[in-house]
């Protein structure tokens, strides 16, 4: 019976954990702090850069791909000190002319297309991690099982917070103080921290 009631007590605190990281048991290694600051500062670096579904891999910003993300790049060298990349411009792509009409018909020139150099959610994280020498996967579903699950309530700096089913619509990065890195349909920037169709878990990928 005791341990029916130790059951239902641990539970009831866990019912009644407010917030993220108001409940933090894990205290973080001093030594990984570092790889934290740093692969926090080279997210923060790409405030301002346009949302680009598709956009984004371990070196920057890159064109959108409205079919499918980017493949996942290369790892970064551990220790390494890539330069930061400031915000990418839209860029036009190169007009394309329709071949001539067999029957004398005019040759009427395309329409320029804008296309976006930018990121997506998990394009973001990619970058930010690459930093630090961390190869994540490209998707936000496939980020969501690439380290240890956390609840809110032990939510640390640098941790992902997921969206939708599985983490598999979007992802944003930890910072602390109920604040997010994120990217939005108006490009990378921090935000508040929202728990409507959050993720039961976050997502710890440096302990």
């Amino acid at each position: 019976m005791r341990r029916v009631w130790v059951v239902l007590i641990s539970l009831a605190l866990l019912v009644a954990s407010p917030g993220l990281a108001d409940a933090d048991a894990y205290t973080r290694p001093a030594g990984n702090q570092k790889y934290i600051d740093a692969l926090i500062a080279r997210g923060l670096s790409q405030r301002g850069v346009p949302f680009a579904y598709g956009g984004g891999n371990a070196n920057g910003p890159s064109l959108g791909n409205p079919s499918s993300p980017d493949p996942a790049p290369a790892a970064a060298i551990p220790g390494s000190t890539a330069p930061l990349l400031p915000a990418a411009p839209v860029v036009p792509a190169a007009p394309q002319v329709a071949a001539p009409g067999l029957l004398g018909s005019p040759t009427v020139p395309a329409a320029p297309v804008q296309q976006i150099v930018g990121f997506d959610a998990s394009g973001l994280m990619v970058y930010s991690y690459a930093g630090v020498g961390v190869k994540l996967p490209r998707t936000s579903g496939e980020q969501y099982n690439a380290g240890q699950k956390v609840l809110p309530a032990q939510a640390l700096p640098g941790d992902l917070i997921f969206y939708g089913p599985d983490g598999s619509q979007s992802v944003a990065m930890f910072l602390g103080n109920s604040q997010m890195l994120e990217t939005t349909d108006t490009g990378v920037t921090v935000s508040p921290v929202r728990t409507n169709n959050m993720a039961p878990y976050l997502v710890r990928i440096i302990q």
